[in-house]
């Protein structure tokens, strides 16, 4: 059978409604002590996309205060602080398979019962499962700075994400960003200090120095050792 011809307007349309993506999916190797994480441990500490706002006391047993991180990489970061930090619940959002894994292989070697975890698009999460002033704290921790100028529609922190974060973010709620790549950290504070829903907490505005409740991840020794400076930005929720 003929294939039916090509229609540029209609690519074109189809194009221009497809939600811009923060992300690109990557299909990374998953060891057997990773995939049987997934398999096993994801029923218990991971969260499928729900038909209504997540009831954050339900799913963590528990009322606490509750921290968000959005990209978490291999979970270094977030699985510290989970351990510093047993009074309080934390969620993380990351689409990579391997990193999951690895973090879930984590919680369950030191019994981290106060983790959940989320393998979805962070936008779709904040928009659609978390009802409003459900967090304490939100953490972004370099995120994917997409260099070339085309891309930079790509990049997480817009003003749009912003105003979505503050829907969700509790009165005084603290926000944390940081970057190792400079012209992404100007975009984020030229964005952070333009949005009335968030101050920042330098006086004088500008960058922090880095807060020690940040640990230092092997993903930022990596930019540390190419010679690029760590750029942290502290804001709480007007």
């Amino acid at each position: 059978m003929k294939e039916p011809a090509a229609d540029p307007a209609r690519d074109e349309a189809t194009s221009r409604h497809r939600p811009i993506r923060s992300f690109v999916r990557r299909a990374g190797r998953l060891t057997p002590s990773q995939a049987r994480a997934l398999a096993t441990l994801w029923p218990r500490f991971g969260i499928d996309p729900p038909a209504a706002p997540l009831d954050l006391d339900a799913v963590f047993g528990r009322t606490a205060p509750r921290t968000l991180e959005i990209g978490f990489g291999n979970g270094e970061n977030l699985a510290e602080l989970a351990a510093r930090h047993p009074e309080r619940d934390y969620l993380g959002v990351e689409v990579h398979d391997p990193g999951v894994g690895h973090l879930l292989q984590r919680i369950e070697r030191e019994n981290l019962g106060n983790i959940r975890l989320a393998r979805h698009d962070a936008v779709e999460v904040v928009n659609q499962w978390l009802p409003p002033a459900s967090l304490d704290e939100v953490l972004i921790f370099f995120p994917d700075p997409w260099h070339k100028k085309r891309h930079h529609k790509r990049r997480l922190v817009q003003p749009g994400f912003l105003a979505q974060l503050a829907r969700v973010m509790a009165p005084r709620a603290r926000l944390h960003l940081a970057t190792d790549w400079a012209p992404y950290a100007e975009q984020m504070l030229e964005v952070s200090e333009a949005s009335a829903e968030f101050e920042n907490t330098v006086a004088g505005g500008g960058y922090a120095p880095r807060p020690e409740t940040r640990p230092v991840t092997k993903f930022e020794r990596r930019g540390l050792k190419l010679g690029h400076e760590v750029f942290d930005l502290l804001y709480r929720r007007t």
